[in-house]
C-alpha cells in the first residue's frame, strides 16, 4: 500500500497596528495573552498608548497567538505588525 503525502499549512494572520495617523507611533502598555495562548475573534489581545489615547486591539481571528513581535514597553508605527496569530 502507498500512502500519500499530504501537507497541512496553517494559516497564519499578522495582527496589525492601524487607525493611527500616517507618522504616529503607539506604545505597547501589555498584552492579555501570552505566546502560545489560544485568542479568540474580536477579544481584546494587547492594550496600546499614544500621547493622546490608550486603546485595545483586538484579534483579528481565532487561534495560537503564536510570536510576539513587539514587546511591553516598545513602540510601533501605524501598520507594523505587532503579533502573528495562526
Amino acid at each position: 500500500m502507498q500512502w500519500d503525502k499530504i501537507e497541512i499549512q496553517e494559516e497564519i494572520m499578522e495582527v496589525k497596528l492601524s487607525g493611527l495617523e500616517a507618522d504616529a507611533e503607539a506604545k505597547v502598555s501589555f498584552w492579555y495573552y501570552d505566546e502560545g495562548e489560544h485568542v479568540e475573534e474580536g477579544e481584546d489581545l494587547v492594550e496600546m498608548a499614544t500621547d493622546k489615547a490608550v486603546f485595545n486591539v483586538p484579534a483579528p481571528s481565532s487561534g495560537k497567538l503564536a510570536k510576539i513581535l513587539v514587546q511591553e514597553g516598545e513602540t510601533a508605527k501605524n501598520d507594523d505588525v505587532v503579533a502573528v496569530i495562526e
